[in-house]
């Protein structure tokens, strides 16, 4: 189920760096969007953010279900936690600012009589979160995350499509729904508009190193160089930091440096979306979630859940396929699981059914795929995000200044806490304010 792949350096000898730059972000997805954004607003500082596709958010950014997340699911003292709760009021706020589309829905989330269990330990943590206090800014004067447990028949009123086996149901105000597309382009305007950041796209990263040389390049001693190909040209630059902000890919950059026995583990989960079209659903306005059915591995996957555009069309998933490679060469074997088909509609509409029950099978229709990178394989339980950090030469104080940061596992809530992932690399991690 796992493989650990690296980046096939050996194909690319090393270059000397033609140009330097204080910044290179890798990936176009929305955080490394809101990271190179982040840095773009420091004064006298250049930034570099390179993506491998035409432009940006092709992979996870623009495969998912698009929902502004409250912070509800996950460890009260876990990153995903305060940067789902930092990042959503960020998000909120930089949506009203900039004219995103977005939607703040709220949330249902439904239970059988058996499964009070879960949403009332739901309500309890909630009802005990904080908000974050480690970005240095104030914290609003108001809960952090409000909820409330309602009956069955209450939840009914709010959604009448609801089986009349639902018994009690959280309701989470906080969530909402984004067009993701839109809130990229924005960060990609507010990029190009500042002084001292720019985009590359279709500009493959195929080599790091760390910068060892003499100090050549802007009296620097050490640093990172990287490699790259655009089209047939062949590029290196010297960078005092580097954020990896790959997604699906992010593991490879860090094992292009590690021993083959000290390589991270790559698990990938393939989540498909159903569309659906027909009366028994007309007027659902909420986001309605299911309790997992396996709650001990309910981090894995939240249950197919009813989400909505901001067209009011509903769509359902993702479910949750585990796929792997027939080899470990090839990376980025998961490109062809992208394609939605029919397989997994009638499992979907047993899941759907136990909460909606009036769902045809024959209203479902494929919609779209995406790809969840994930640290752990099944049954492995919650993981936080992870931020690692790698320095050029341990044995020279100067590269304490000049880190690696790559950010693993950056599946759900990763669109929600983009920019307070932004603002805990720039400020917390590089001391950049």
């Amino acid at each position: 189920m796992a493989f650990r792949a690296a980046l096939n350096t050996a194909k690319h000898t090393y270059r000397a760096p033609e140009f330097a730059v204080d910044y290179v972000v890798v990936g176009g997805g929305v955080v490394g969007l809101a990271v190179a954004r982040r840095l773009s607003r420091i004064p006298n500082k250049t930034t570099l953010l390179l993506e491998r596709h035409s432009k940006a958010g092709e992979e996870t950014s623009s495969r998912n279900s698009e929902v502004i997340h409250s912070g509800l699911y996950y460890p009260p003292d876990s990153l995903k936690t305060h940067l789902c709760i930092r990042g959503r009021e960020l998000l909120y706020a930089y949506c009203k600012a900039n004219q995103v589309p977005f939607r703040q829905t709220g949330k249902l989330v439904v239970a059988s009589e058996k499964q009070h269990g879960y949403i009332e330990g739901l309500h309890a943590k909630a009802q005990m979160l904080k908000w974050p206090t480690s970005f240095g800014s104030a914290t609003p004067d108001r809960q952090a995350l409000p909820t409330e447990l309602i009956s069955g028949s209450e939840a009914r009123q709010m959604e009448p499509h609801l089986s009349r086996d639902i018994s009690g149901a959280l309701w989470c105000p906080e969530t909402g729904i984004i067009d993701s597309h839109a809130l990229m382009e924005s960060l990609e305007r507010d990029i190009i508009d500042s002084d001292g950041a720019d985009l590359v796209y279709s500009t493959k990263v195929v080599r790091l190193d760390p910068f060892k040389d003499k100090p050549t390049i802007d009296g620097a001693k050490r640093g990172w160089v990287i490699q790259t190909v655009t089209g047939d040209e062949i590029g290196s630059i010297y960078t005092k930091s580097v954020i990896n902000a790959m997604g699906l890919s992010a593991p490879l950059l860090v094992n292009s440096l590690l021993p083959e026995s000290k390589r991270l583990p790559l698990y990938y989960a393939r989540g498909s979306y159903a569309k659906y079209r027909g009366r028994s659903v007309s007027g659902i306005s909420h986001l309605i979630y299911p309790c997992p059915d396996n709650q001990s591995h309910g981090f894995q996957s939240l249950g197919t859940h009813l989400t909505l555009d901001l067209q009011g069309e509903v769509r359902f998933g993702p479910d949750l396929q585990w796929i792997s490679p027939k080899n470990n060469d090839d990376s980025d074997f998961w490109k062809k699981y992208l394609v939605a088909d029919n397989s997994r509609l009638e499992e979907m509409h047993q899941a759907v059914t136990k909460y909606l029950p009036s769902v045809e099978l024959e209203g479902l229709q494929p919609d779209y795929v995406g790809i969840r990178p994930k640290l752990v394989g099944p049954g492995g339980g919650f993981q936080d995000f992870i931020f690692r950090t790698d320095f050029p030469d341990k044995e020279v104080e100067e590269s304490a200044k000049r880190p690696f940061i790559s950010l693993l596992g950056i599946e759900s809530p990763g669109l929600t806490s983009a920019l307070g992932i932004a603002e805990h690399v720039v400020s917390n991690m590089l001391g950049e304010q």
